[in-house]
């Protein structure tokens, strides 16, 4: 299974890189799983041409030969920072490569509760017509107390973490096949969602 992450930060120095990290590594044997950065996306400017920057377009072509992606989230005042939400915006604005896409996501944060309110913030971006991915569904990795949450090797050391992140990635694994194979069946739709328009909408017109 080919699997991209996403480090939902701009930042240095963020403990959500170091758990997609960590993840890379402890489930090596199940999955490739690619991490990848936005800190150095150009913020979203909607481009008059729809033409996704390089940076933008490197991104959406490793989702779009994925087989499902993993977003890692911080909370900054209650929701996603706004590096990813510009990150997200280029993609629903130009390519659209998260249509159909299998979708973990997973949180760290310094405090008790994980990022627990962004993460359902970015579950209703990733729901909106133009993103429309296929988001897995009453599962939240939330890891709290964070700072302290890894070794010098980069080990997650909090060993009931542990056990619920392999619960957590052996429901996703099965939730990528199940989703690949519907998406596979039903193609058509995915190609019409990528033609959604609010514009369209706007103008009473029927997608």
């Amino acid at each position: 299974m080919k699997l991209v992450s996403i480090v939902g930060t701009n930042s240095n120095e963020s403990t959500n890189r170091r758990l997609l990290q960590f993840m890379q590594a402890h489930f090596s044997e199940q999955a490739f799983i690619e991490v990848c950065e936005i800190k150095d996306l150009p913020a979203f400017n909607e481009p008059e041409d729809k033409t996704a920057p390089a940076g933008i377009k490197e991104l959406s072509d490793k989702i779009q030969s994925a087989d499902g992606v993993i977003i890692s989230t911080p909370e900054y005042d209650h929701a996603i920072p706004a590096a990813l939400k510009s990150a997200l915006e280029w993609l629903s604005y130009t390519t659209r490569p998260l249509i159909d896409k299998p979708v973990m996501i997973v949180g760290a944060s310094h405090g008790a509760l994980g990022s627990s309110r962004a993460q359902a913030h970015l579950r209703q971006i990733l729901d909106s017509p133009e993103l429309k991915a296929r988001i897995m569904p009453s599962s939240e990795f939330l890891l709290g107390r964070s700072l302290d949450a890894f070794d010098e090797e980069g080990h997650l050391v909090y060993e009931d973490k542990v056990k619920e992140l392999d619960e957590c990635f052996d429901e996703f694994s099965l939730f990528v096949e199940m989703t690949n194979q519907l998406v596979k069946d039903h193609r058509f739709k995915a190609e019409k969602n990528k033609q959604f328009s609010w514009e369209q909408v706007a103008d009473g017109g029927s997608i």
